[in-house]
């Protein structure tokens, strides 16, 4: 059951069946931020962002440094199986890639500022797969959650692919999607601010090396 489906997605009466409700507990608190760690409820004004970047202990360590950002988790998006387990999101049998939720303060940081870093900090254009990482889980994904998040969205990809495609680096393979269409689950408690715990632990930063275009 548990061989890796590297390079597609599987039908979602071919996923595993998942199970109700989470199996298991996640600290009240982020390790970094003075915030909580799971935020169903969001403070008024705030909103939430939900990008797919590659191995997700990097992409929440990069999130949590941006002044604005009022808390962060790492978890899995963007599948079909309910209450998915890392084993089974890596097996490729799940449809989820890795995540990270962020909650922040529009007045401080802005959405489209959220989306320039993710497109600086990894690549793109790689379908399933960031660097060394091969798999469906490894995918580049947006998950928007209000329309003016998607516009911004959309638009940017179109400005950071057009530059990729004048420096012949390929086309973009990001998945937008509203994301109502699936719930995002957190991930276990030790995949939770990882990096934090284990400040010598992997990161997966593969990128182009090609800033946002200055003038977007």
């Amino acid at each position: 059951m548990f061989l890796s489906r590297k390079n597609q997605l599987v039908a979602p009466d071919e996923a595993l069946a998942g199970r109700d409700g989470r199996q298991f507990a996640i600290a009240d608190k982020h390790r970094v931020l003075d915030a909580p760690v799971v935020t169903d409820e969001v403070p008024a004004g705030y909103e939430v962002a939900l990008f797919g970047l590659g191995c997700f202990w990097g992409a929440e360590e990069i999130y949590w440094q941006v002044p604005g950002v009022w808390s962060t988790s790492v978890g899995y998006a963007g599948g079909t199986t309910p209450n998915p387990t890392y084993e089974e999101v890596c097996s490729g049998l799940t449809n989820h890639t890795e995540a990270v939720r962020i909650v922040f303060d529009p007045t401080r940081v802005s959405f489209a500022d959220l989306v320039k870093t993710f497109f600086e900090v990894h690549d793109p254009t790689q379908g399933f797969r960031q660097g060394n990482d091969v798999g469906t889980q490894y995918r580049s994904a947006i998950y928007w959650t209000t329309p003016e998040q998607e516009q911004v969205a959309r638009d940017l990809t179109k400005v950071y692919g057009d530059e990729l495609k004048r420096r012949r680096l390929g086309d973009i393979t990001t998945e937008i999607r509203p994301a109502s269409e699936t719930p995002y689950f957190y991930a276990e408690d030790h995949h939770q601010q990882y990096l934090a715990k284990n400040p010598h632990g992997y990161r997966c930063h593969a990128n182009t090396g090609v800033r946002f275009p200055a003038d977007a």
